[in-house]
């Protein structure tokens, strides 16, 4: 697997939420925000339901 992430199980950072925040709003994909935030797919995701934040399914 060439994606696989490094940063297990880093927190947070203040600059992070508020760029999931922010693409988040603009309708970005799961596998795309994974992919902006170096961040897991299963981590954005708790991180995202945490914050009460929807993510856009794509069809």
């Amino acid at each position: 697997m060439a994606d696989r992430f490094e940063r297990h199980r880093q927190p947070w950072t203040s600059e992070e939420l508020q760029k999931l925040h922010m693409l988040a709003s603009k309708g970005m994909s799961l596998k795309a925000l994974a992919k902006a935030l170096t961040r897991s797919e299963e981590s954005i995701k708790i991180r995202a339901k945490a914050d009460g934040l929807s993510i856009a399914k794509l069809r």
